[in-house]
């Protein structure tokens, strides 16, 4: 293990390959928050090599750096030995330096031709883009559809598309960041395959993960940063996931309890023959879900992305309506035709997949996006009026509450990390003692001490009395916190069964459509 007080060194003695992009030093500081302090990083040609830290830790200011997006204070970036600067995006993906963000950058109006078109050279037709784009996807199986329109694509699937328009630069440096948090398993490895293939080619690999199994699988180098500092540089194929969270966290970090000591009371949500039409998009149509999940009680329902669990949030929440009121009961009340407002006053929280433009406005300050679902509970809003030092009062208890992280006094919602957004989000959400709590992808791109208190703060929601139902795509997350797991597929809900007597096997059987998650013997339960 490096020193703390050692910095990545800008040749490479022995057998190591060459560096092709470095940060040394690299310091920035937003007013009073030092992000990065010193920091130094080489990735090396033909390797995978790891950013890790909590959320907050400062990679994303690394990664803005060392691709252009902000400049730092002091430090040096080096690109192939020589002395750079990047003073926009432009320039470092001029240079062959590729960026898969987090958050995406996609027209939902768009085809996923026109969205690649946008960030390539004019001087190419839709056509000729096209071509290229399924013969980037035959390759390195991505599963991306040129002419379908990216708003009616799967969080996934627009992911995908990022790494495809990302490749189609023919980067010399590709930075990945929390590339599988919306990948099914298969689809983690048929990414993980690409990236092989990539540095077999010689192309240097920076993959930013929460999912440290991942990290030991892939990468041949890690570096761990933590409160803006550079902490360790690992082999983690020579650590455990526990040690490397070790490292991230500065402590051990527990695992969330799934023992059910409390007594289930009553239905919270009733869901009986909901169907729903599709509107053209693969997988948005629903048939005749049948749900009940009991105050006290976590449902986790799984699927592979596209098969219905978008269609089935919004239909939850009172973004798509059906025709029959009585197809969803919330707390006793038939809600079926009523809208997210008047589900929230029947004491339903929801959080929806993508955070930052459904759960959160991008451009407003995270105070007012407290409002969002706030203003109808009578606490901060009466009779019209916004009471500042009730909204103020519920903004800090959420930060303090969920240690959420972020430079500055009220920044805007685009500013926070993935991570810190989505404790924002959940901590609203929760402390608004909702009796039915919705959850979609509760853990995408949060570091593991975050998703462990996510976890645990969610199955403190449960033993109060709320109804909770998680949709997420991480199948070990299900299986170590829910009470009952249910499989969404091609619109198709399969009957919710104990987590003790299903497996991955069933599950992933069921997944592909093949049966129900329970065992045969399941009905005498």
């Amino acid at each position: 293990m490096t020193d703390v007080s050692a910095p990545a060194a800008s040749s490479s003695p022995g057998d190591s390959p060459p560096a092709v992009l470095e940060a040394i030093g690299l310091t920035k500081r937003f007013g009073a928050l030092l992000a990065n302090d010193h920091v130094s990083l080489a990735i090396r040609a033909g390797e995978t090599h790891a950013l890790l830290g909590e959320n907050g830790a400062g990679k994303s200011t690394l990664v803005k750096m060392m691709c252009g997006l902000i400049q730092a204070d002091s430090g040096e970036l080096r690109f192939d030995g020589t002395p750079v600067t990047f003073p926009d995006p432009a320039a470092s993906r001029a240079r062959g330096v590729g960026v898969v963000f987090q958050h995406f950058a996609l027209f939902d109006a768009l085809t996923v031709v026109e969205n690649v078109a946008l960030g390539l050279p004019a001087h190419e037709s839709l056509p000729a883009l096209a071509a290229r784009i399924e013969a980037c996807v035959h390759r390195y199986g991505l599963a991306v559809e040129p002419y379908r329109r990216v708003g009616q694509l799967s969080v996934g699937e627009r992911q995908r598309v990022e790494i495809v328009r990302c490749l189609l630069g023919d980067p010399r440096v590709l930075i990945l960041d929390e590339p599988t948090s919306v990948l099914t398993p298969d689809e983690s490895e048929n990414l993980f395959r690409t990236v092989d293939l990539l540095t077999a080619e010689g192309r240097a690999v920076l993959f930013i993960s929460h999912k440290l199994d991942e990290v030991r699988r892939l990468c041949q180098r890690a570096t761990v940063l933590r409160g803006g500092k550079f902490i360790a540089e690992v082999d983690p194929r020579r650590e455990s996931a526990a040690s490397l969270a070790r490292l991230m966290v500065g402590a051990e970090v527990p695992r969330t309890p799934r023992t059910v000591t409390h007594e289930l009371g009553e239905p919270r949500l009733l869901v009986r023959n909901l169907t729903l039409k599709g509107d053209g998009s693969r997988g948005s149509a629903l048939h005749d879900i049948e749900l009940e999940i009991r105050a006290g009680e976590i449902v986790g329902i799984a699927g592979v992305a596209g098969n219905g669990q978008t269609a089935l949030f919004e239909a939850l929440s009172g973004e798509r309506l059906g025709g029959d009121p009585e197809a969803i009961v919330i707390n006793r009340v038939p809600a079926g035709a009523l809208g997210p407002t008047e589900r929230r006053a029947l004491k339903a929280g929801f959080v929806p997949e993508e955070r930052l433009g459904h759960a959160a406005a991008p451009d407003m300050r995270l105070s007012d996006n407290v409002l969002l679902t706030t203003h109808g509970d009578g606490r901060i809003v009466r009779h019209g009026i916004v009471s500042q030092s009730a909204l103020h009062a519920r903004f800090a208890e959420i930060v303090k509450r969920f240690d959420v992280r972020f430079g500055g006094r009220d920044p805007k919602a685009r500013r926070l990390s993935g991570g810190n957004l989505q404790k924002f989000v959940i901590g609203r959400e929760v402390l608004r003692e909702p009796v039915l709590l919705v959850v979609d992808q509760p853990t995408w791109g949060v570091d593991a001490a975050a998703a462990a208190f996510i976890r645990t703060t969610l199955r403190s929601r449960a033993a109060e009395g709320c109804a909770v139902l998680v949709i997420s795509q991480d199948l070990d997350e299900l299986l170590e916190f829910t009470d009952r797991i249910a499989v969404m597929s091609e619109g198709r809900l399969t009957r919710p069964v104990p987590v003790e007597e299903t497996s991955r096997e069933a599950i992933g059987l069921a997944m592909g459509g093949a049966l129900a998650p329970a065992p045969e013997d399941a009905d005498a339960a």
